[in-house]
């Protein structure tokens, strides 16, 4: 069972028990404990608690991260349960209320989920609060059965100790009088019974398997009406007026306003069909003299041209480009090539959606997927003028997110704010996105231009590469700037190439900003989804200029004792040898390799095609993961069939492009996700390791397109240096 839960609720959720032990974290970050009681109002602000044990014997985890199908419901909830001992169809979860301060992400300093770094960066955490839940269990136990604490053992929610026991809500009082261990002893690999098994059921399989499981589109609350938008159809344009004359006459209609910011009018009705068959009939006039007007083709066409002048930063300033070029200039064998990637929507299968629930005391509940609270909380108060405990989130299972939900304007949630206030904020909100209003509004995986110029040596090793991109920023001017721009360059721009792992003499990556009005966001896997194709498809045309094996190529670029290099390499190896990439293929058939690393995981896949007449055919994906700890083989396996479908996919057939600064997709028959047969057997093999865990959830997606752009150009000879595939000459079958 998943209750999505507020702060109050931590306390109102043990009523039916009566009494409930917490454990957690303290504001100092300390490991802190305490016994409450519905009835006695206890408070909770001083405590961020993981693990909640309620008298009947329930643990509950407390998700601080949360569930838009990448699993960390199950996760998380793993980690505690490991450690306690608990009986793991018994455990509960409950998402965390919104509290930055209590509840932050540690890789980023805020309360929010994204960067693969759920499990990363919880994974000591969610262990040490159920090891101190566990520790303390068995001292009362000891104490109450007048025992040493070696002589009790913790299995399936049950204490037991010769022929006594006792499930955990019978000693939950006597362990609140108990301090906590500084540091509980954490369980060695060995005794693991729950990380790194495969056969144990996802937390959010059943609700979502039988319709139970709540999403922010399901929520209805009294007294709402529904709101959707009338935006500028070119980003960047303004509104100057607006008839809604025709819309009065539709039932439900019950008003348009136009928004505060100027880029929309809110239209509010009974229902969801009201308000947008309303807003087909409201005629707005706009101002698009600050807008994007211009045309992809237009836009594609002025990249180029800026790629092909000096790069304005430099992100590798150990080798200038002066070294580079003339390392380049003495080689024996030149390759040069430029790359064209596109506009990619997030295009998740919710779209996007909130509700604002006011109350009588002049507080607000924000009803939401909530991707990242710590930037929303302070946005929506600071709209609404409320001071930040009036504000509570009320987090939901979200239908997908890649990116979308987590931007630094919270833009739906603002405008569900800002429609809320202009129309007297006394009604509740709904605000509905639709498929097309997704597709067109905005923020897209940039475009990105590459230009790639590699020496090679007589003996057909590489001398130097100079790499150039341009691209649009997608961290300059919000508060992520700071932390992710050093000297002008913005790190989600080079990621992946800057910090490629391959020991190159002579390598130097230079950048260049785009600027447009064209909202730009990361996208699953952020710069490493175009950093990953150019980067791996040009190995393999170095590896095809040199007469070499694209595998050993990369191998013997990755021969140090550097454990980036070693981790790569490993990854290289298991997928050739599961792919059996020296084993010939019939006629028609070929294999393609990539490898990379992003999120802190290591990832190589190879990707094996058939081609008849002429169209090409996905048989088999052999992917080889190393993320550390695999704490659910099952999620690990899932997340890179997952990401490889999502790469691919991209990859094929997906774009998003204007015509005159409109965008000319509207829904999945022009952005036609990856569909189950176009693609054959996927096999995913997991490196075994000791390493802490790390991302999942979006490494997965670097290496699939240029392993299937390499598996191409192996068998027709042609480099794909333009995407998508299929608009570039490439069929599919």
């Amino acid at each position: 069972m998943t209750i999505q839960t507020t702060r109050r609720n931590l306390l109102r959720g043990i009523a039916a028990t009566g009494t409930a032990l917490f454990i957690g974290y303290n504001t100092n970050n300390f490991l802190s404990h305490t016994i409450a009681n519905a009835a006695e109002n206890t408070d909770l602000d001083y405590l961020n608690p993981f693990v909640k044990i309620t008298t009947d014997g329930t643990v509950t985890v407390i998700l601080k991260h949360f569930e838009m199908g990448q699993g960390t419901t199950t996760g998380l909830t793993t980690l505690v349960a490991e450690e306690l001992g608990a009986e793991w169809n018994k455990v509960e979860i409950e998402f965390a209320p919104a509290d930055h301060a209590k509840y932050k992400n540690l890789a980023f300093g805020a309360q929010g989920t994204g960067g693969s770094t759920a499990i990363a960066n919880s994974y000591i955490q969610y262990r040490t609060a159920g090891a101190a839940a566990r520790a303390v269990l068995i001292e009362a136990a000891a104490a109450k059965w007048s025992l040493k604490p070696q002589d009790i053992s913790i299995e399936n929610g049950m204490i037991t100790a010769r022929e006594k026991s006792a499930h955990f809500g019978e000693l939950i009082e006597a362990a609140a009088k108990l301090p906590l261990p500084e540091k509980p002893v954490l369980k060695t690999p060995d005794q693991f019974k729950l990380i790194g098994k495969t056969k144990i059921s996802r937390k959010d399989n059943i609700g979502k398997t039988d319709g139970t499981a709540m999403f922010a589109m399901d929520v209805k609350v009294p007294n709402m009406v529904y709101a959707v938008i009338l935006r500028s159809p070119r980003f960047g344009g303004t509104l100057e007026s607006f008839e809604s004359n025709k819309a009065k006459k539709i039932k439900g209609f019950i008003d348009a306003k136009p928004m505060p910011s100027k880029d929309g009018i809110a239209i509010y009705a009974t229902s969801t069909w009201a308000a947008i068959s309303a807003r087909k009939v409201i005629e707005a006039k706009w101002n698009y003299s600050k807008a994007e007007n211009r045309s992809t083709k237009e836009i594609a066409e002025k990249h180029i041209e800026t790629l092909k002048k000096a790069p304005a930063l430099q992100a590798r300033k150990e080798n200038d480009f002066d070294k580079t070029n003339k390392a380049i200039d003495k080689a024996a064998k030149k390759i040069e090539a430029e790359f064209l990637l596109p506009y990619l929507a997030h295009a998740p299968m919710e779209p996007l959606n909130c509700v604002i629930e006011p109350h009588e005391n002049g507080s607000i509940t924000l009803h939401d997927g909530c991707q990242f609270p710590g930037i929303v909380h302070p946005t929506i108060a600071k709209i609404l003028d409320l001071k930040p405990d009036q504000v509570e989130i009320k987090t939901y299972y979200a239908g997908g997110s890649f990116g979308r939900r987590a931007n630094a304007k919270s833009d739906y949630a603002t405008e569900a704010a800002l429609a809320y206030k202009i129309l007297g904020d006394k009604k509740a909100i709904k605000l509905i996105w639709t498929r097309e209003d997704d597709l067109a509004g905005g923020y897209y995986r940039p475009m990105a231009a590459h230009s790639v110029k590699i020496g090679l040596s007589d003996k057909g090793e590489i001398s130097g590469w100079n790499h150039h991109i341009v691209s649009q920023s997608i961290v300059k001017g919000t508060p992520f700037e700071k932390a992710l721009v050093k000297d002008g360059v913005d790190h989600t721009s080079i990621e992946g190439i800057a910090d490629a792992e391959y020991e190159i003499p002579a390598f130097s990556v230079g950048l260049t900003d785009w600027v447009s009005p064209v909202p730009v966001l990361w996208w699953r896997s952020v710069g490493h989804s175009h950093s990953a194709y150019v980067k791996e498809v040009s190995m393999d045309l170095a590896a095809k200029a040199a007469g070499k094996d694209p595998v050993k190529f990369r191998l013997d670029y990755l021969k140090s004792d550097n454990k980036d290099q070693k981790r790569l390499a490993g990854v290289i190896k298991l997928a050739a040898d599961k792919a059996n990439w020296k084993k010939p293929l019939p006629k028609g058939w070929s294999r393609g390799i990539a490898a990379h690393k992003s999120f802190g995981s290591y990832v190589a896949e190879v990707v094996e095609i058939s081609s008849n007449e002429g169209d090409i055919k996905i048989e088999r994906v052999v992917c080889a993961v190393d993320c550390g700890v695999a704490v659910n083989p099952d999620i690990i396996n899932a997340q890179m069939e997952g990401g490889i479908g999502f790469g691919l996919g991209a990859i094929m057939r997906n774009q998003i492009t204007l015509d005159d600064g409109i965008v000319e997709q509207a829904n999945f028959p022009d952005y036609e996700p990856l569909r189950i047969n176009d693609i054959g057997k996927i096999e995913v093999h997991i490196t075994p390791s000791t390493e802490a865990p790390t991302g999942i959830g979006e490494p997965g997606v670097p290496p699939a397109g240029p392993a299937l752009a390499n598996a191409i150009m192996a068998l027709k000879g042609k480099p794909l240096l333009k995407l998508p595939l299929s608009e570039n000459g490439v069929d599919f079958a």
